[in-house]
Parts: C-alpha cells; sequence; structure tokens
C-alpha cells in the first residue's frame, strides 16, 4: 500500500473521530496538602476541544489524498 493512502485513510479516520467526539478529555489529579499522613487530593476533567472545522477539513483532506493516490497507478 502507498504512503498517500495510508496517510489518507489516517486523516478520514481522525476526521470521523473529531467529528464524533468533538474533542478530548483526560482526568487530572492534583495534590492540594499533605499534613502529616493525610493527603487532599482533587481531581478535574480537563477538555481541549476540537472545532467541527478541523474534522471535516481533515475528512476532505483524506478523500482528496485518497482519490489522488489512486490514481497515480
Amino acid at each position: 500500500m502507498k504512503p498517500v493512502v495510508i496517510i489518507a485513510v489516517l486523516l478520514i479516520v481522525f476526521g470521523v473521530f473529531a467529528l464524533a467526539y468533538r474533542g478530548l478529555s483526560y482526568d487530572k489529579t492534583e495534590q492540594v496538602a499533605e499534613i502529616g499522613p493525610l493527603e487532599l487530593k482533587t481531581e478535574t476533567t480537563e477538555t481541549i476541544p476540537l472545532p467541527p472545522i478541523v474534522g471535516a477539513s481533515a475528512v476532505v483532506g483524506g478523500v482528496v489524498l485518497l482519490v489522488v493516490g489512486l490514481r497515480r497507478r
């Protein structure tokens, strides 16, 4: 398989993921205080937003690369 086709498929998969989930979330744990054997921790959920234009651009770019990669035979 050509590298262009592999990159095209990866772009399409990333674009569909970005459109479906619209962001990546992860949990972050911070230690607030430690007093002797006691530990106070907080857990927050952080989100990295992915605008829909990023997903749509990745899908369109992947389709274009796929068509170009398949036509160059």
